[in-house]
């Protein structure tokens, strides 16, 4: 993560639309930052056969599972993490189990204050795979394992627009995509199979308020052995 090499073990760190979606603002309403100011999300479709979908219509977040209470809320039909502004503040909101093993997971995601917006795949308690989108200040994407970078590209991901991030973890290959581009393809035999989490990071700019919306986990083929 930016601003301290903070990496994704300790906090264990996905529709179908590509592409920037539109602008997402963040102001707050009875003290409340990130209430309205979203524009609607884009139009979700189910796809037959997924692991998980999640569209954030309903209130509540039955079958999720956070780590700490009052940072994860359903806003206006979105998922949004919200930390206090001070540096080095995590969490992270977990779903699926060790059943999972080749997977895909597509999400979009808005960030309104901060730099560090993703999610970690096949976790295992606090060990995953983890995506990094970093905004201002880097506008890069990362992919790690614990203290270990198994890959890094340069791509524009300004705060106030919706990303399309989708990661794809099939035997020990990973691929990762931005806005529909495939920019990282690496290796980790580490783990073959967990759950998900979503994550918040204030990093060292102490500041974090990330929407996530649209997310579905499907199934992929078995890697060839």
């Amino acid at each position: 993560m930016s601003g301290s090499s903070t990496a994704w073990r300790a906090p264990a760190f996905a529709v179908i639309l590509a592409g920037v979606t539109g602008v997402c603002g963040d102001r707050a309403v009875n003290g409340e930052p990130g209430a309205p100011g979203v524009p609607k999300s884009p139009r979700f479709e189910k796809p037959q056969g997924a692991l998980m979908a999640d569209d954030f219509s309903r209130p509540g977040l039955a079958g999720w599972r956070a780590d700490q209470n009052g940072v994860w809320k359903v806003v206006n039909g979105m998922l949004r993490a919200h930390l206090p502004d001070k540096p080095q503040q995590r969490s992270v909101l977990r779903a699926g189990g060790t059943g999972w093993t080749d997977y895909a997971v597509d999400v979009d995601v808005c960030m309104t204050r901060g730099v560090d917006k993703g999610f970690a795949v096949r976790v295992q308690e606090d060990d995953g795979v983890g995506v990094d989108l970093r905004g201002p200040g880097y506008d890069d994407v990362l992919l790690q394992r614990g203290w270990t970078r198994l890959g890094h590209a340069e791509v524009p991901n300004a705060n106030g627009a919706w990303q399309h991030l989708r990661v794809e973890a099939r035997g020990a290959q990973y691929r990762v995509f931005v806005n529909g581009r495939q920019l990282i393809e690496a290796e980790d035999g580490e783990s073959d199979r967990g759950g998900i989490a979503m994550a918040a990071y204030t990093g060292g700019l102490g500041k974090c308020t990330v929407y996530y919306d649209n997310l579905v986990v499907t199934p992929l083929a078995a890697a060839r052995r």
